[in-house]
């Protein structure tokens, strides 16, 4: 049936002996030269390594890997090579979601408070009307907020804690706003219902019946899992190695590891409207929920590639961005957490599938390899989407270059800090934002915000200082002392809108 890792012949047999990525021995004619097309791009968007894979009806017919898992090494990236899924995790949650709706645990049109009756936000008749469904389509109304989780420590209790400081950008259900924490929340909620974890609901519900070994709820360990690739970023204009980072405080939303081979299983699973042994392992109507248009998206709020697909509809449905290319409805999602990047998408009506990994940040040839393997079936207008799509994302970096070099240009010289640095250091604090604190270290002031970020502290001018990243890849980022009348500090801004307050010294 159609759960099974299928590298037919002798492209089976070289995976089986050698663990060597090569192209699927049942490539089929559309596919005819992908293998170049691939390799090629991988090296014109600068990739150190790449996996992936195509699926047709019940067939992978196509899956190999590209260049290497780290830079200065020679380890092979292969179609068993592990990269982070990141927000593709999000179709793996509403999937168990919606199993739990089948099973009459939850109800998808239910106020969360049903279920969590300690749930709040900064809006009390909003937090009364958000449902589970609102959860899982990003129409709650409350905006991103990552800074809450990312390069954080805090319990999901803690996160859910400072969210409901954060004021609402619209009513729910009236936009669509992306919001990873209010995600990990509905599969949270799933596996309490379920009495389990979110981890063992989608291992046992899902990983175990479809045969998908090579895939993790959460960060694998690097010395236990060998074959994983390791994340790449530019620093100061070069590809380095960078650190690894852990999404597992909100893992519902993005803490997931797989690899391309069984990322095809998954496809293939859900192409087969959720069958496993011929049964529906989900109903007819938690797989139409799925797949249904539940909010819609704006240009501003969708990819740029929509320049170049021409949409004529961009939605959200549950775990999946909806659009139409060619006339076809198509149902995708990115992943992307630092130095690492997935896409995966699908046409069920053609039950066509593509998976993409690549372990550099942002590298945006998955784009290009999804929609040129959908135009090997589709028919129709030829496009070298890498070609395309390379000037489209070296103008919106450049708008980043640009964005720099304004804050070159307003640099005042010539001025010193109002006080000495040690009246800087302390503790400052946001019921939103957390903690910062700020040390003076030799002849140095060092930011830190938890255990994970840490910051030099440059004098830029005046009162203002260029924070330069421990973590390079990260840049830097300008920050302000606020003064009172008497010359005391105040706070630490951080652009015009988040003032972390100076804590009083314990006696």
């Amino acid at each position: 049936m159609l759960i099974h890792r299928v590298l037919a012949g002798a492209a089976a047999l070289s995976v089986a002996l050698t663990g060597a990525a090569a192209p699927c021995a049942r490539a089929q004619a559309p596919l005819s030269g992908f293998d170049a097309y691939v390799a090629r791009s991988v090296k014109d968007w600068n990739v150190p390594g790449l996996a992936i894979a195509v699926v047709k009806d019940d067939s992978t017919v196509f899956a190999k890997g590209y260049g290497v898992r780290k830079l200065a090494t020679r380890d092979s990236v292969n179609v068993h090579t592990l990269f982070a899924n990141a927000s593709t995790t999000k179709a793996f949650t509403s999937f168990v979601v919606e199993l739990m709706a089948d099973e009459g645990k939850l109800r998808m049109n239910a106020p969360v408070l049903t279920y969590l009756p300690a749930f709040h936000l900064s809006d009390p008749v909003a937090t009364r009307q958000i449902t589970i469904a609102d959860l899982l389509s990003h129409r709650t109304g409350v905006p991103e907020a990552d800074y809450i989780w990312y390069d954080d420590t805090s319990s999901f209790p803690e996160i859910m804690r400072r969210l409901s400081y954060v004021p609402f950008n619209a009513p729910v259900r009236s936009h669509f706003e992306y919001q990873n924490i209010t995600y990990a929340l509905a599969g949270n909620i799933a596996a309490e219902r379920a009495g389990t974890t979110w981890e063992k609901l989608v291992q046992e519900r899902i990983l175990t019946p479809l045969g998908m070994r090579e895939t993790f709820t959460d960060t694998p360990d690097e010395k236990a899992h060998p074959n994983i690739a390791f994340p790449h970023d530019y620093v100061n204009d070069t590809v380095r190695v960078i650190p690894r980072y852990a999404t597992d405080n909100i893992g519902p939303a993005g803490a997931m590891y797989s690899s391309v081979s069984d990322m095809a299983i998954w496809m293939r699973f859900l192409l087969d409207s959720a069958r496993l042994g011929g049964k529906r392992v989900l109903s007819a109507r938690g797989y139409a929920d799925l797949f249904a248009p539940h909010i819609l998206v704006s240009d501003k709020e969708f990819y740029p590639t929509a320049k170049l697909t021409h949409t004529r509809f961009q939605a959200y449905g549950q775990g999946w961005f909806l659009e139409d290319y060619h006339g076809e409805f198509v149902a995708f999602h990115t992943g992307s957490i630092d130095g690492m990047v997935a896409i995966v998408g699908l046409i069920p009506e053609r039950r066509l599938g593509v998976v993409v990994f690549a372990n550099r940040d942002h590298a945006e040839l998955r784009h290009a390899l999804m929609y040129t393997a959908f135009d090997r079936y589709l028919g129709g207008p030829k496009h070298d989407w890498s070609a395309e799509m390379r000037p489209l994302y070296a103008g919106l970096r450049e708008e980043g270059k640009k964005a720099e070099r304004k804050i070159d240009a307003e640099h005042v010289t010539g001025t010193q800090p109002s006080l000495p640095l040690a009246r800087y250091a302390g503790v400052y604090s946001d019921s939103l934002y957390g903690t910062a604190t700020v040390k003076l270290e030799g002849k140095k002031l060092v930011v830190s915000f938890g255990p994970l970020s840490a910051a030099d502290l440059e004098h830029w001018h005046y009162d203002t200082f260029m924070a330069h990243w421990h973590d390079a890849y990260r840049g830097r980022q300008l920050m302000s002392f606020r003064l009172a009348d008497d010359g005391t500090v105040l706070g630490l801004a951080i652009g015009d809108d988040v003032l972390f307050r100076r804590e009083k010294p314990k006696s």
